[in-house]
């Protein structure tokens, strides 16, 4: 395997780079799979039957807690890929660390929302509003979930076998998934529940 060092770690090999560009492909896809889940929020958001609306379901403090997380998780994630990058280990696996947490605090967030929102009788089978809610929302909180398994496998690896270029490049990639998931909640803060709030 030759590698490159006039490159950043992550693409120091042919493959490293192929990776990469394979990974923005399947992004690609998944913008389609977010979109077409707006597509069809935005379709079905006034259609609320006998149940409750976006007005009397949400709450700010939650939501804001939420995105907080989130969005402190990508800079965290951020910082961990420089730390990579000037091969300090230890600094990475650390904000890697935090990242994971944060997203965990996220998800825990995110689960009593959705406990919130079925005491309130606001389920899939509720109406169409409700329907497309929990699946845009559960469809964002599946990826992240995954994310944070991902994300602990990255971890233990390193741990195990040190900072590779392989083991860089799955790290890059990985946060490439991280804000592409925080990037996915910007719009659901501002198009889902700010929105629904008004």
């Amino acid at each position: 395997m030759k590698i490159d060092h006039s490159l950043p770690i992550e693409y120091s090999t042919k493959q490293n780079g192929l990776n990469i560009f394979g990974f923005w492909v399947f992004l690609a896809a998944e913008i389609m799979l977010f979109a077409t889940l707006f597509t069809s929020y935005f379709t079905l958001e006034h259609r609320i039957g006998n149940g409750p609306g976006g007005a009397e379901i949400f709450e700010m403090t939650p939501v804001l807690l939420e995105t907080l997380l989130l969005l402190t998780s990508s800079f965290t994630i951020g910082l961990g890929i420089h730390a990579m990058r000037l091969g300090r280990t230890k600094a990475m696996l650390t904000f890697f660390v935090i990242t994971l947490l944060l997203g965990l605090g996220f998800l825990g967030f995110e689960i009593d929302e959705f406990i919130t929102y079925i005491h309130e009788s606001a389920t899939l089978q509720t109406s169409a509003f409700t329907a497309i809610l929990m699946t845009t929302l559960g469809t964002h909180g599946a990826h992240v979930s995954f994310g944070l398994f991902w994300g602990a496998a990255i971890l233990i690896q390193i741990k195990k076998r040190g900072l590779t270029p392989e083991a860089a490049n799955k790290s890059f990639i990985f946060s490439l998934y991280w804000h592409f998931l925080d990037v996915v909640w910007i719009f659901i803060f501002s198009f889902i529940y700010l929105k629904g709030m008004m």
